[in-house]
């Protein structure tokens, strides 16, 4: 890679959160000076919460193809997150799932997942970062109040500092990773920039989460505990996830549907958990000792906003929820920026920073794996019941029942479960499940039978034989 640091190039990243963080990763050896602006007045010095990160509270799981993306573009992330107490866990062997088929195998590793809480894996990326890159940095309690230039190029952005100030800061190139919240629709207009085509798709998905103490004997190598929603149901769909985390933890999230979802009430959370499809996780939970409050959240819906496919102004790119934000129970937001900014250095490596290309280039780019993310979430979402978006075209339906279809397979054959972990991990695009062998295997369909309960080692099901520390809703105290 051509790598260009002591050039007078200079970046601004709008937005100190994760994408952002990453984005100065992936541009800092193409370019002098790297420029992160932030909303927050400060960014925490250790794994703490941010005032405005509200998602921060839930659950979040980082895929192998995600982790993988951050540890290029930062080397010694990974290590940096395990040494302060996170979990890497080996997917399918480390996580009793129970799917739409029914439960799944515990085959041998494939890929893994961090298991973390947000705080954890934004503090790992940004003391990596500043490592690693001292031609980047930061400048806190900064309002974007739109971009410099015209509809042909982007030459900044406006600003408001702390003191309510107006400046305008001069950059080659701007990019937008303030997620969810982005302006960047209302700035290009107000610029002569182009309208950019929005699909929305929400089924109306509210989270609850709770952290709990780890059961004595389970601080470390326990699996994911996900018992997952079926969309064919006709139901609004529930799910309940248990991540393992730092500090001896259990990271708790139960997430339901318009019509399904769960309360922040204390005492209904519980409740929830063994209302789903099945109460393995109620059993686990009531084993353990819950900390602090329940958490609520549900700005969830699907939003792909097509950049690429916009005539934009040169200097000017979106990544991450900015661009495409997807509901979170697939667990795929993080991944998908990471390997956004992934894709924003290697475009860097082949064309300038300052080239009139760069920017159409780059978005094409991270526009790949945002996609993937994109078909994965709609293609479950559009169909539980009373979902805001379009509705599912025979093609969609179509699709869906071929993947219900290696749900199945993949219960009794372990080409199956690569081919679709591979695909969940965010390590392969979706179309290595039309490949010939995957094909064959999901028409010859199961080689073992379906499992009849989950499959728990000794350890796990002596958790389950301890008496509970709270007695079910519907049983006796």
């Amino acid at each position: 890679m051509t790598q260009n640091p002591s050039g007078s190039l200079r970046a601004v990243v709008l937005g100190g959160g994760l994408a952002g963080t990453l984005a100065a990763a992936a541009l800092a050896p193409y370019v002098a000076d790297v420029l992160v602006v932030e909303r927050d007045t400060v960014l925490p010095e250790t794994a703490a919460p941010r005032p405005r990160l509200p998602q921060a509270a839930h659950a979040h799981m980082l895929w192998s193809g995600g982790a993988d993306a951050i540890e290029e573009l930062l080397p010694g992330t990974t290590a940096t997150w395990l040494e302060a107490g996170a979990h890497r866990i080996p997917i399918p062997n480390g996580m009793v799932s129970y799917s739409p088929a029914g439960w799944f195998r515990r085959w041998t590793e494939t890929h893994y997942l961090i298991g973390a809480s947000r705080d954890l894996v934004d503090w790992g990326v940004r003391t990596a970062l500043r490592a690693a890159h001292p031609n980047v940095r930061t400048r806190t309690g900064v309002r974007i109040t739109g971009l410099a230039g015209d509809g042909s190029r982007v030459t900044g952005v406006r600003i408001l500092d702390g003191d309510r100030r107006e400046d305008v800061l001069d950059a080659d190139l701007v990019v937008d990773a303030t997620g969810r919240d982005s302006k960047a629709p209302e700035w290009l207009a107000a610029i002569g920039g182009p309208a950019v085509e929005e699909t929305v798709v929400d089924a109306g998905v509210r989270y609850a989460s709770r952290r709990y103490r780890a059961p004595e004997g389970t601080a470390s190598d326990w699996p994911v505990v996900n018992i997952q929603a079926d969309p064919r149901l006709g139901t609004p769909g529930q799910v309940v996830s248990v991540i393992p985390i730092e500090d001896g933890q259990w990271h708790v999230s139960l997430s339901g549907t318009r019509g399904g979802e769960p309360s922040g009430d204390e005492q209904l959370f519980e409740e929830f958990a063994r209302g789903v499809r099945h109460p393995l996780a109620a059993d686990f939970l009531a084993r353990a000792e819950p900390i602090g409050e329940v958490a609520v959240y549900g700005r969830t819906a699907n939003r792909q906003r097509r950049y690429e496919k916009a005539a934009m102004p040169t200097g000017f790119v979106v990544l991450g929820d900015a661009a495409t934000s997807l509901n979170p129970v697939y667990g795929h937001g993080m991944s998908a920026a990471a390997l956004g900014a992934l894709a924003l250095r290697d475009t860097a490596a082949k064309t300038p920073v300052g080239a009139p290309k760069f920017a159409r280039q780059a978005q094409k780019a991270i526009a790949g794996p945002a996609s993937a993310a994109w078909l994965l979430a709609v293609g479950q979402d559009r169909f539980y019941p009373d979902a805001v978006g379009e509705a599912p075209s025979l093609g969609d339906r179509l699709a869906a029942r071929y993947v219900q279809r290696l749900n199945r397979t993949a219960i009794g054959n372990f080409l199956v479960v690569r081919a679709l972990t591979e695909v969940m991990a965010m390590k392969k695009p979706a179309t290595v499940l039309g490949s010939p062998d995957v094909l064959f295997a999901a028409a010859r369909g199961l080689r073992r039978p379906l499992l009849d309960g989950p499959q728990l080692t000794e350890r796990e099901q002596s958790v389950l034989n301890r008496e509970p520390l709270r007695a079910a809703a519907d049983e006796p105290a």
